[in-house]
């Protein structure tokens, strides 16, 4: 997808104050969480929507990459557990950089709702994301091609699993089998079937789940990952669609469906 140019020229924009802050998010950065290794554009924050989204001073909305927080209630849904400690989190990160954030574009400048894309780093280097998730505020994400930071922002996460923190208090991680809905998911499942075709290949879950794994990914995964892969036990992260179709099931069945653009999204389930 081509960049658009608009964003490019209001990166270039930051304020004179925002100037100051670039050299200040530098002067810690061997010491910060998920440094850039460009310097950061600053702006000034109208307004934390969640705890992965931002309102900019100038009405833009900013989508963090690398992070999906739990969903705040909404049209008569009560929110998801830790919904609201994510918001106060990042609400009160960028009250400590004095309502700025640093900015960092992807690879892909927005989403499909013409969110901008973009990493956010505070005064002292850290990136935000990486705080949230190091603290359990979030499960960290990766979508091609904006994984600039995903090994990182992974490790993040996996500090906050090892210690249980936030939402690793629980148990975030859903059988195949217990799909219902729609939506990000954490999903462990035991590969049913494989099917490869055209370079690609796709997994099936307990069969219910079936995880797309493009040509493209796979010329990069790690090795022995996809060995022996049938009756593995898996665990992958993303955006759950259903499908009627699944090669494999009876006709007409219900299942589910996912895409996976980076390996951070899918691991052998641990233990």
């Amino acid at each position: 997808m081509a960049k658009p140019s608009g964003f490019a020229s209001w990166q270039k924009k930051a304020s004179l104050v925002g100037a100051f802050f670039v050299g200040a998010f530098w002067q810690c950065a061997a010491l910060a969480l998920c440094p850039s290794p460009i310097a950061a554009a600053t702006y000034k924050v109208a307004q934390v929507v969640d705890g992965d989204t931002l309102r900019l001073g100038n009405g833009r909305s900013v989508r963090l990459i690398g992070i999906n927080a739990p969903e705040l209630g909404h049209a008569g849904r009560a929110s998801e557990p830790y919904a609201e400690a994510a918001r106060r989190r990042l609400a009160a990160l960028v009250e400590a950089n004095g309502g700025v954030v640093g900015l960092v574009r992807g690879a892909e400048a927005r989403d499909r709702y013409g969110r901008l894309l973009a990493h956010a780093y505070g005064r002292d280097g850290d990136n935000l994301q990486a705080r949230l998730l190091r603290e359990g505020l979030g499960y960290h994400t990766a979508i091609a091609p904006n994984g600039r930071f995903a090994t990182c922002l992974a490790q993040a996460e996996q500090a906050a699993r090892r210690a249980r923190l936030g939402l690793w208090q629980g148990s975030p991680v859903l059988p195949a089998r217990s799909l219902r809905r729609s939506g990000f998911a954490l999903v462990k499942g035991r590969v049913t079937q494989v099917r490869r075709s055209n370079g690609a290949v796709s997994l099936l879950l307990d069969d219910t789940l079936r995880v797309r794994l493009p040509a493209r990914l796979l010329r990069s995964a790690p090795r022995g990952l996809m060995d022996n892969l049938e009756g593995r036990t898996l665990e992958v992260r993303g955006w759950i669609t259903r499908t009627r179709q699944a090669p494999g099931t009876a006709s007409g069945k219900l299942r589910w469906q996912v895409l996976v653009s980076n390996w951070n999204m899918l691991e052998r389930a641990p233990g």
